[in-house]
């Protein structure tokens, strides 16, 4: 067989061939733009050509600090076709450790949107790194700003090659990008993503029995391409050849209601508090989202109430998924098998609520002191990965002993397997509840207040106990027309119809809302902080 590279150029090259009319749809600052794949090609092209004209070469690093829009995706593809490596930064990062990611990636270009650029102002004398700053944005002119040596995006496309050629012998094991984790403890670590990783992942995407990403579909990319290659969409669109819309900055659960129903977007992925939120904005005004033929949620668990809701509702299919920043990200999706095709409703959302099957090519285990766990539903153990889009270690950093062992990721999730083989997470080994020597899933008590039609948002924590160790403890966020008309005596009746009653929490507290992620998952640590006043006295 030949030795072909898996790269990423031949993914722009074969929509640039084959659909030059097909467009990429882009919200920015000041409205929304159709670009053919024939000109996102050239501007690319262009790109690449004038980053080295900025000094870029081979194996440097080039950050992007910015929202989902064509500008970042021109880049996704610019800078490691040329043999660079893309970092895309959090934007939601809190000051010190965006200082630190992108000192620690030695970043020597920062592209940055327009309405980004204070927060880099803030931190530029801490860089020690980048020596141009690029600035994103509709208009050519360089707003008024601090960074120097400051470029704008569009004047210096104007200075490149439309011609310029991508590299084709480049190494398949070459770094072509890199993201940081999340972290919520210590310092984000690095992950960096081979092209041959990064190829096999967008063609997983394809398969009909994933998520099926075809030519036919109008993509929009909810999930930040700022967060693990926004789970790899903006790769497999483009090399299929699909319609893309990029929903830009600062958008609103209404925003991509409107979009949707505007650009009859076919298939859309983001995590669960994005759907949570358009599901009440579609409650309040009557959008049509029929175009719709798959909604992909991740990075936490989706209630079922949830899903029933886009299921039964609005008869638009909702996948979920898992991944990690280490695993490109998609490790597993709630796809039915055809044996299940006589589900009832209850049966078939039971399904789509689990972390689902390994996508063909991982491998997946889950263990716990006595091995590989039995597919029971029941018996919890760590999951852990390997695969060919998977990551071996942390980039420069000292915690890949503790993640990285025997050829396998150790993930951190706790996890059980049922018969058929389907993944359900029960929660991270940081917080499970340990209550009288037994375990409790504070993921499946938070699914199971949030299927209460009065609860909009719902985390459980644990909290110390003088007798049983520890003890849940339920947040909650009550819906608008919800407050002050339901007590926590009546949601822990809820929970007790559904999980024994030690599981049961022994408080629950209404909260205006729960700290959240970068990426929008709960922040239990910041909970936990938040409440340890109230607890203090408990040991």
């Amino acid at each position: 067989m030949m030795k072909t590279p898996l790269l990423l150029s031949s993914m722009i090259e074969r929509a640039e061939r084959y659909f030059p009319e097909k467009y990429v749809i882009s919200r920015t600052h000041t409205g929304i733009q159709r670009i053919p794949y024939r000109e996102i090609a050239k501007r690319t092209r262009r790109l690449a050509s004038a980053l080295e004209k900025l000094g870029m070469k081979k194996g440097d690093r080039v950050g992007t600090f910015a929202w989902n829009h064509h500008r970042h995706l021109e880049a996704y593809f610019a800078v490691p076709c040329r043999g660079a490596v893309l970092h895309m930064v959090n934007i939601r990062l809190s000051e010190d450790h965006l200082t630190h990611v992108i000192n620690h990636a030695e970043d020597k270009i920062l592209l940055i949107d327009v309405d980004l650029v204070p927060v880099i102002e803030k931190i530029r004398d801490r860089l020690k790194t980048v020596e141009h700053f690029i600035i994103m944005s509709d208009e050519k002119a360089i707003p008024e700003t601090t960074l120097f040596p400051v470029s704008s995006y569009e004047a210096i496309l104007e200075e490149g090659d439309e011609r310029y050629p991508f590299l084709h012998d480049l190494d398949e094991h070459a770094p072509a990008a890199m993201c940081y984790t999340s972290a919520t403890t210590g310092y984000p670590k690095g992950v960096v993503y081979s092209h041959r990783g990064l190829y096999l992942h967008s063609m997983a995407l394809g398969l009909s029995d994933q998520l099926s990403v075809q030519e036919r579909d109008i993509a929009m990319t909810v999930v930040p391409m700022f967060h693990v290659n926004a789970w790899g969409l903006p790769y497999a669109a483009t090399w299929f050849g699909a319609t893309q819309v990029l929903p830009g900055p600062s958008f609103t659960p209404e925003i991509l209601a409107q979009l949707i129903e505007k650009e009859k977007v076919t298939m859309t992925a983001g995590v669960p508090t994005i759907w949570i939120g358009m599901l009440k904005v579609l409650q309040e005004k009557p959008y049509d989202i029929s175009s719709l033929r798959l909604i992909v949620s991740g990075g936490a668990a989706s209630p079922k109430g949830l899903i029933r809701a886009y299921e039964e509702t609005y008869k638009v299919p909702f996948m979920t998924g898992y991944g990690m920043t280490e695993t490109t990200p998609v490790v597993s999706l709630a796809t039915l098998k055809s044996s299940m095709d006589h589900f009832t409703v209850d049966e078939m959302v039971d399904v789509r609520g689990k972390t689902g099957l390994p996508v063909p090519g991982v491998e997946v285990k889950v263990v716990n002191e006595n091995g590989e766990v039995p597919w029971d539903g029941k018996t919890m153990g760590e999951l852990i990965v390997r695969g060919p889009w998977i990551a071996d270690e942390y980039y420069n950093d000292e915690r890949t002993q503790e993640a990285f062992r025997d050829g396998w990721l150790y993930t951190g999730d706790i996890a059980v397997v049922d018969q058929e083989g389907y993944l359900k997470i029960t929660d991270r080994t940081k917080d499970l509840i340990k209550s009288g020597g037994e375990w409790i899933s504070s993921v499946e008590l938070e699914n199971a207040l949030m299927s209460h039609e009065a609860v909009f948002e719902a985390a459980v924590i644990a909290v110390p106990h003088p007798k049983w160790q520890e003890r849940p403890l339920g947040c909650v966020v009550l819906k608008s027309e919800y407050e002050n008309k339901i007590t926590a005596a009546e949601l822990k009746d809820y929970l007790k119809t559904q999980f024994a009653s030690w599981w049961v929490p022994d408080d629950i507290l209404f909260m205006k809302e729960i700290p959240k992620t970068s990426v929008g998952k709960f922040l239990k640590r910041a909970l936990r902080e938040q409440l340890q006043d109230h607890y203090a006295g408990v040991q």
